[in-house]
Order: structure tokens, then sequence, then C-alpha cells
């Protein structure tokens, strides 16, 4: 099969052997796939100590071309769609196996395309907000008041989206730019503030008073002080980033309030025994876009998935520029 993949230095394509699934896998022929941050921090960390090629990519659409011995929920030739597990080989190739319970059958009103720009940053938004920020859903939100920094990224996208159909809560997105301003305020948002100056004054001139919440994407060390000082006492403080430098945490212990990491693989690397949790929220999401409540985040298309269009993708993921999602289709015939 083909694959893209590097061992010390640029990406390249190669052929190489079609996995084969274990109990619990779907082996997936892989039709698009998106680019995330992730691809770009885990090929500077990790190199391979032989001379396979490490192959990279965690947002895929794909057919089922076959299934182990003990998968339960889904058949040959079901379209579905995932994130994958970060131990695991990626979706840079023509086939991958992925285990079914983070998995779930894709939207029928998107195009492979379209789908593949949300698996990662669904997944990492629904749980920064349901499972990590606690966000009632319906009515019973109505008073918090959601902070999101960098919101018109993947995940930024995903969090405004979501939150604006599933909650009552007030909606301050972050963005730097006109068109990200645009973006996210077309995605649901309330309210817009520039990152790129001081948030608490911003806060207080469309009249509000505090946070409850904070969904931080990036950047998260250089807000961190001003997000504690406009927090609401016993707020939430969930974020996704590798800040350089460390959080004091003692500037939350007066406000009783609290820190969280959302780390969308962490399910499947441990395998929690909540670990089909990904593959539900997956179906639902899926279940909305084709109500209409929720729309792809896709942003640009780079083509057919080769090392040279995934080489122009990952540059892209270094500027903190994109809007939206970074997506590739097909194979080099």
């Amino acid at each position: 099969m083909k694959a893209v993949g590097y061992t010390d230095g640029p990406l390249f394509d190669f052929e190489a052997d079609k996995p084969v699934p274990g109990p619990r896998d779907l082996l997936v022929n892989v039709d698009a796939i998106a680019v995330n941050p992730v691809d770009t921090k885990i090929r500077g960390r990790v190199k391979p100590e032989d001379a396979t090629p490490k192959v990279l990519g965690w947002d895929a659409v794909g057919r089922v071309a076959a299934v182990g011995a003990e998968v339960e929920t889904f058949k040959t030739g079901d379209r579905v769609w995932y994130a994958g597990d970060v131990s695991r080989s990626g979706c840079n190739a023509q086939f991958q196996c992925v285990d079914e319970r983070i998995a779930a059958l894709a939207p029928n009103s998107l195009s492979d395309a379209e789908a593949a720009a949300l698996p990662l940053t669904t997944i990492t938004a629904w749980e920064m907000l349901f499972d990590r920020l606690q966000l009632p859903g319906g009515d019973d939100g109505a008073g918090r008041v959601l902070l999101i920094v960098g919101a018109s990224g993947g995940v930024g996208s995903m969090l405004v989206q979501l939150a604006r159909q599933l909650t009552r809560a007030t909606i301050i997105a972050t963005a730097s730019r006109p068109e990200s301003k645009a973006w996210v305020e077309r995605l649901g948002a309330h309210h817009v503030l520039d990152h790129s100056q001081p948030l608490q004054p911003q806060l207080a001139g469309i009249g509000l008073a505090d946070i409850t919440d904070a969904a931080c994407v990036n950047r998260t060390g250089e807000h961190y002080a001003d997000i504690v000082a406009m927090m609401r006492p016993q707020g939430r403080l969930c974020l996704i980033d590798d800040p350089v430098e460390p959080l004091d945490i003692k500037l939350m212990k007066q406000k009783s309030l609290s820190l969280h990491w959302e780390f969308m693989f962490t399910r499947a690397l441990f395998k929690t025994s909540d670990m089909k949790a990904q593959h539900a929220l997956l179906s639902q999401v899926a279940q909305l876009i084709d109500k209409g409540s929720l729309q792809t985040t896709m942003g640009e298309h780079f083509g057919v998935i080769n090392a040279a269009n995934l080489e122009r993708a990952h540059e892209a993921m270094k500027t903190e520029h994109t809007i939206g999602k970074v997506v590739l289709e097909g194979f080099d015939a």
C-alpha cells in the first residue's frame, strides 16, 4: 500500500505492507485525512529507532475493508470516521487499523474531505466542554460564561459550535484578524475579543464582569494570569497546549479554581473502561451534522495524500494562523 512517513528528515512516499486487524479492529481503506498540530509535535519529538518509517495522521474518513474477529458494531463497507490512537500507526496511508470503540459511522451529508476535518477536534472540544469543564446542556447552563482562547482553529471552531448548539452558555471567542473574527462569529460566538491585546479590559468593554469557564487551545501561558483574574470563584480552566513556562497554580487558590488537561488520545492510549464514549459522541455529532445543526470546519484542501502536500500542510500548522482545518484526499495513482 502507499504511505507517507519519515525517519530522521523530510516526509517521503513509500510502499508498506497492509496492516492486519486485531480482534476489535477495523481495517479502513482511507479516503481523506486532516492534518493537526499533533502531527508536527510528534514528528519533532519522536524519531524511529530503526529504519522503519513512522506514519503520522490522526483524522480520517474511509471504508471498512475488513473487521477483526470480535468486532460488534461495524461491517465491511461501512463508511467511518475517527481520530485514531496516537500509539499506533497513523492515517497517512491507504489502509489503517483502528479500534471500533473510537470510530463511528461518518455523517451522510458531508463529503469525505469535509468529514475528515472533524473527528480529532470534535472529540477534543466535546471532552473539554462536557467531561472537563462539565458544562451543563440546555437551559441548565444559562448562567455560564465560556471564554475560548484561540477560537478560529480546528478545536476552537468546534468548541464554538458545540457550545452554541448544545448549551445556553454565553460564548466569548478570541481572534486577532478580521477574517478569523468573522469566522467565529459565523459559527456562533456571542462576543469576540482580540487575544493580541489584554483580555480583561475587553471583557469589561462588552459589559461582562467575569467568566465561569475557559477553554484554552493555544498560548495558555500568555493569557493565564489574565484568565485567572477574569474567572468567577469556583470556575474551571481547561487547556490542551503545552505552555513553555510552568503555570503558577497558586494563583488559583483564593478563588478555588480548578485546572484541567484535555488529551483526546487518553481513552485509547490507556484502554479506559469508558473508551466507547468516543464512538458515542462521534455518532451523536454525525446526527447533529446531518440535521444541519453543525457544519464542517474544513478550511483548505491541499490535494492528494502524498509527501509533498503533507509537508505543505505541516508548515501551515506551524504558523498557527490556519482558519479551520487543512485536509487532503485520495492517493496518487
